[in-house]
């Protein structure tokens, strides 16, 4: 494109911007971008825990007996004969399951979140509250991975709560 004068002009208006430099905007931790990082770490979290089976974190003859005796006691439940092994193995699977689910619950509210925020942010104050009972638990009885996980995905549902409250404009009183 070129302009009256023959030039070569780079945009369409003829005007070249002033500066390169990046914008930021004001508010660059948004409701969406905190939930879909919530998200991805929600992910993370599952993957590992997954990744996990059979969960038993140690090998050995001591393992090996704690293992063999879960498995080994059988006993009626409902009408079903399980093990303690089957419970626990159920029980992990549950969990993933879970953590999947919550992985992209997250990030269908995050993209609502822009459009919608005041409507979001009752569903992101309920996974706040159970990812602060789950943090509870997991510092309780779990190890360093599952709680740095458990701290960050609180701390990205905490502040996308907070950014996902309704703005009110100043009244000038």
């Amino acid at each position: 494109m070129t302009g009256p004068s023959g030039k070569k002009q780079n945009s369409p208006t003829g005007l070249l911007p002033q500066t390169l430099e990046p914008s930021i905007p004001d508010y660059p931790m948004t409701a969406r971008r905190l939930l879909r990082i919530a998200a991805i770490l929600t992910f993370l979290y599952f993957f590992g825990h997954s990744a996990g089976i059979p969960w038993t974190p140690s090998t050995g003859r001591e393992t090996d007996l704690v293992v063999g005796g879960m498995r080994s006691f059988r006993f009626d439940v409902f009408g079903s004969s399980r093990t303690y092994w089957d419970f626990y193995q159920g029980f992990g699977l549950t969990v993933s399951v879970l953590q999947l689910l919550q992985s992209v619950v997250l990030w269908l509210l995050a993209g609502l979140a822009t459009v919608a925020p005041a409507q979001v942010r009752p569903f992101v104050l309920a996974f706040l509250a159970a990812s602060l009972a789950q943090l509870v638990l997991v510092v309780r009885h779990f190890f360093l991975p599952p709680i740095v996980l458990s701290v960050a995905i609180t701390v990205c549902l905490g502040l996308a709560a907070w950014a996902a409250q309704p703005r009110y404009a100043p009244t000038g009183s």
